[in-house]
């Protein structure tokens, strides 16, 4: 088979385990830390450097190079990041320092470059990736002044890279602002006095919040046994195992009462999450749990964390869920009808229901 051609480059039979630790790594414990000395390795270089940071800010988000020295790492962070000169480089083009300073007084860069002769020397290959302005991603990979310069094969082939490196960073800031997102859920559930599950079509909980798994640990009516969610009711498992296998629509929502003798009742809640593109048109749950009696009555601002809708907007949800029509709850709080019905649409959009009665029913969840 002929040899693959990337960038005028022939393939390299190790860059497909380089691109696997660049993907893969994104949600591991420590992310970025197995691609980055994968990348140096490949490059033949010690060290290298992902950072990334928003415009403006004196330190990075995110700093990454394995291997290095600690204190010389946390001095860049608090010396030399807001003023690095080798920055601001042409959008995804690979350059190398001596590139950067060719033409320039480098006079003016002695603090920079006694810190990188204190790293290890000045030979840096870097690329710059921007975000529409919203962040920017530096890579660098470096030599010390013992080894031999990089070669223009190797700038090729780090340029090759870029494009999956664009990628790879978009992906993990999707991740990271996902995981942010279900963080907040996960708090204000619990603030809510409800217990809030995950779980997908073979009832393994994929998540879960503290007060789910506190009364997982009291292993009645509902509890965890290898992983998976187990119901003591064999009806209230049918039904479960229905709703997960008959591709339950996103948003549909099922509420049914799990019976225990000890520790009391609870009401449950589920909503369907599709994912036809993974469960071939079937999905998973977000199961809440409320024992009745004991969550918070929904107050605005609970349901606007909640739900992820406006003020305004959470407002006339609590009206409804305390039995106003639209009529009277746009009489209530003091605005016209049609800006109630425009209100209400846009919350259908954001929750994913589509009647006046599955928004309340969704909204019961808030109060048990």
């Amino acid at each position: 088979m002929p040899a693959v051609k990337a960038a005028g480059l022939a393939s390299d039979p190790r860059l497909s385990a380089l691109l696997a630790s660049l993907y893969g790594g994104l949600d591991a414990e420590r992310p970025w830390e197995e691609f980055l000395a994968a990348l140096g390795q490949w490059l033949g270089a010690p060290f290298a450097t992902m950072i990334i940071s928003a415009p403006g800010r004196a330190q990075p988000g995110t700093f990454v190079t394995p291997g290095a020295d600690a204190g010389l790492s946390h001095a860049y962070i608090e010396r030399f990041f807001a003023a690095d000169p080798f920055s601001g480089l042409p959008e995804g083009r690979v350059t190398s320092f001596a590139e950067f300073l060719a033409g320039q007084d480098a006079a003016r860069f002695a603090a920079y470059r006694d810190y990188l002769r204190q790293v290890g020397g000045e030979q840096v290959l870097a690329v710059d990736l921007r975000f529409e302005g919203q962040y920017e991603a530096r890579f660098r990979v470096t030599r010390t002044e013992a080894e031999a310069p990089f070669s223009p094969d190797d700038k090729a082939r780090l340029q090759a890279l870029v494009p999956h490196l664009r990628a790879a960073v978009a992906l993990f800031e999707k991740l990271q602002f996902g995981n942010a997102q279900h963080d907040l859920l996960r708090s204000a559930t619990e603030g809510l006095g409800l217990a809030l599950l995950v779980i997908d079509r073979q009832l393994r909980v994929i998540s879960a919040n503290a007060l789910a798994n506190r009364i997982l640990a009291e292993g009645e009516g509902v509890r965890l046994a290898g992983g998976a969610l187990r119901l003591d009711s064999a009806p209230l498992r049918a039904r479960l195992e229905g709703l997960l296998q008959s591709g339950t629509a996103a948003g549909a929502v099922a509420r049914f009462r799990i019976p225990r003798a000890d520790h009391g009742d609870l009401v449950a809640t589920a909503r369907g999450i599709e994912l036809p593109a993974i469960h071939a048109g079937t999905g998973a749950l977000a199961l809440f749990l409320a024992r009745p009696g004991e969550a918070l009555a929904p107050d605005p601002a609970s349901i606007a964390d909640l739900l992820g809708v406006t003020v305004a907007e959470a407002r006339l949800c609590a009206m409804l869920a305390r039995g106003h029509s639209l009529v009277g709850a746009a009489r209530a709080l003091g605005v016209a009808h049609n800006t109630a019905k425009a209100q209400l649409r846009s919350v259908f959009a954001k929750t994913g229901v589509h009647r006046q009665a599955q928004l309340v029913s969704l909204l019961g969840t808030l109060n048990g």
